[in-house]
């Protein structure tokens, strides 16, 4: 199976998402699979710095992973911000959320168990 690392970037009280657009689209936590010999922390990190030109520094796992299809599970790791600002390159839009407006019907299935988890964090 392979591990596909979504990051929850947390800023004060709000969250960065990302929107994937699309029939099937909505908003998601940025990240993307992880390469052999990585760790999801080396992974999540260097998604981030190809995704949206940000340094993070990856904390604590917002639970356990969810199964996407057969071949990827979704993990999703909380993380800061060390340096730079988002930068949209693979999304349509970049939105940061409060946590009342964190709303699981606008996330892509996968990660609304963590946007749940995030919630109640922040």
């Amino acid at each position: 199976m392979q591990i596909v690392v979504g990051v929850a970037v947390v800023r004060g009280e709000r969250v960065l998402a990302a929107y994937r657009p699309g029939p099937e689209g909505g908003w998601e936590f940025p990240g993307g699979k992880v390469e052999p010999g990585e760790t999801e922390a080396q992974a999540a990190a260097r998604e981030l710095r190809e995704e949206l030109d940000l340094e993070v520094e990856i904390g604590a796992s917002l639970g356990p992973g969810v199964d996407i299809s057969d071949k990827y599970r979704l993990h999703v790791y909380r993380a800061t911000i060390v340096t730079g600002e988002p930068v949209r390159r693979e999304h349509a839009e970049l939105r940061w959320f409060a946590a009342a407006e964190l709303v699981e019907a606008d996330w892509l299935v996968p990660d609304r168990p963590f946007v749940r988890a995030l919630r109640d964090q922040l």
